[in-house]
């Protein structure tokens, strides 16, 4: 068992494990830790908790202190450094006809090396820049790619939900988002209707995906033949979350419509899923294209 806090360096950013020693700490103390990369300010996320040794990845790297007034007043020295850099940067960029977008400046807590933060579309020769940079600077100089996801996540903003993004109020980590996940939560297949702020499918696709995942799996697809207590019948519509089929029954010359729960019907013959409906046709470039930066973005530089 060791005792353990967790500390984030970011808002939304990840939360790392460090050993405190002796210190006590509150959540929402500020304080000084031992990095790979050097010393780091922090925010603590997890006050003092003893967790299981295989919970860890040792080694555990330490708490140095808690901040105090001249760690505050430093950290807000580099926040306004960062400012400066960027207007720097951008003029540098434009000085050598870059095809790129600065879109953030990150100073480390003990000035051993800035980040900047860029997009682009594909690789970006920036040797000469770095140069440039790390002349003015006298530090490490580190140009870091980052997609369109992370680019808003830095900007901020609100969803067509009308709430703020969920990359910007609590989502810490991006996971792969696919237009498979829209199709079985059946929903439009219009690009502009599943996209986000980003132009990139949505996030929160991906939340229910297990769930319809597992749901589907269960249930028959639209057109499959089944046994009900009023007859056979086809399925008409699915309801997935409740798990409840609408099913289609002759009655004499026509025919009526009947909701019943997956347990009470049997499937004689199941059907393939349909493969593309109207919407998924009309759209189907777009559709492709979107699928395409999917794949694009996750071979981008994080």
């Amino acid at each position: 068992m060791k005792n353990i806090i967790g500390v984030r360096f970011k808002k939304l950013g990840k939360i790392y494990f460090f050993n405190p020693k002796n210190l006590r700490v509150k959540k929402g103390d500020k304080v000084i830790v031992e990095t790979s990369q050097g010393e780091e300010y922090g925010e603590v996320m997890i006050a003092n908790r003893i967790v299981e040794d295989e919970k860890i990845i040792e080694p555990l790297k330490k708490v140095i202190r808690i901040a105090n007034n001249r760690d505050h007043k430093h950290y807000e020295e580099c926040r306004k450094k960062e400012k400066e850099a960027f207007n720097i940067c951008k003029k540098k960029i434009k000085e050598h006809k870059l095809e790129m977008t600065l879109t953030d400046v990150e100073y480390k807590f003990d000035e051993s090396k800035i980040l900047f933060y860029f997009t682009a579309d594909g690789r970006i020769d920036f040797r000469e820049l770095v140069k440039d940079l790390a002349a003015i600077y006298k530090t490490r100089i580190e140009l870091r790619q980052i997609g369109v996801r992370d680019e808003v996540k830095r900007i901020g903003g609100n969803g067509v939900c009308g709430r703020e993004l969920c990359c910007c109020s609590f989502l810490s980590d991006f996971e792969a988002v696919s237009i498979k996940m829209a199709k079985e939560q059946n929903l439009s297949l219009n690009p502009s209707k599943i996209s986000g702020n980003c132009g990139r499918l949505m996030c929160c696709l991906k939340y229910e995906s297990n769930v319809y995942e597992e749901k589907l799996k269960k249930l028959p697809n639209i057109g499959a033949i089944v046994k009900t207590e009023d007859g056979e019948g086809e399925v008409d519509n699915i309801e997935t979350l409740k798990e409840i089929v609408r099913v289609k029954i002759k009655d004499g010359e026509g025919y009526f419509y009947k909701k019943y729960k997956i347990d009470d019907i049997i499937i004689i013959k199941d059907t393939m899923p349909e493969k593309i409906d109207e919407e998924e046709l009309e759209h189907k470039k777009e559709l492709e294209e979107l699928e395409k930066l999917e794949e694009e973005d996750k071979k981008k530089i994080d």
